[in-house]
């Protein structure tokens, strides 16, 4: 499947013209120079941000390099890193992959993970990446896992596995959208769980997981937590687009 995709894409980008995924101007990538330049310019990448969360910092919170809701109450996870603001230039691309299907915008924010990024990240000590997963029904749905289409796109050092069915999800629930921090992490309690045959994989490993968006943190929180009760060592979160932080 892999291969057909990698066919696919490159037949795409030999033959057929190619919109900008912010712009829409037509040229030959997926992202244009001018956009990737702003994308690289106004990233979280430039700004100082909480080393757990990945939120960015107020000015009296720099010095400790960790929010103030980090501090009040850690989180499970162990670092955050994300790409950009969830309300920047790649929302609507992002809107247009998951609720359009438009399968070019994955290629798209991949390359832009990849350009601006992928070479930030120090993955070396990185044993896993997982992909956020979606409930049954929700794929079922949709068709794909976005985070996984974007998961397996981004480039990692070769050491590096990406496992994308060993993070499973027990059921849907509704709409998370909506709701605040304690009302998400109410709701997600339990929801996730290991494949019994990674468990013994897993254990003692640093893991990556993998997400399209970050909201208040309470999905990735308990995905940490579950990770952490079987056994991994350390979890860090690599995020394409990152919210502001819901009202507790």
């Amino acid at each position: 499947m892999r291969i057909l995709d990698n066919l696919i894409q490159s037949f795409s980008n030999s033959v057929l013209p190619t919109a900008c995924i912010v712009c829409q101007q037509y040229q030959s990538a997926g992202i244009c120079t001018q956009c990737l330049q702003m994308i690289y310019y106004n990233c979280l990448l430039q700004y100082e941000c909480c080393h757990l969360c990945g939120i960015p910092l107020q000015s009296a919170e720099i010095k400790q390099q960790k929010c103030n809701a980090c501090i009040a109450e850690a989180p499970w996870f162990d670092q955050t890193i994300c790409l950009d603001r969830y309300d920047g230039l790649l929302q609507e691309a992002l809107h247009q992959f998951k609720y359009q299907k438009r399968l070019a915008c994955a290629h798209g924010l991949s390359e832009i993970w990849n350009t601006v990024l992928a070479n930030e990240i120090d993955d070396r000590s990185i044993d896993y990446l997982l992909p956020v997963p979606l409930s049954q029904k929700k794929l079922l749905a949709r068709g794909f896992n976005q985070s996984w289409e974007l998961a397996k796109r981004i480039e990692c050092g070769k050491h590096l596995k990406k496992l994308p069915h060993a993070l499973k999800r027990f059921h849907h629930v509704e709409d998370q959208a909506a709701k605040n921090y304690s009302a998400r992490q109410h709701d997600i309690r339990q929801m996730f769980y290991i494949d019994t045959k990674d468990v013994k994989k897993l254990e003692g490993k640093s893991i990556a997981v993998f997400d399209d968006v970050m909201t208040s943190g309470a999905t990735l929180n308990e995905i940490a937590r579950t990770l952490k009760m079987v056994g991994v060592a350390r979890v860090s979160n690599w995020v394409l687009l990152r919210t502001t932080k819901l009202s507790l």
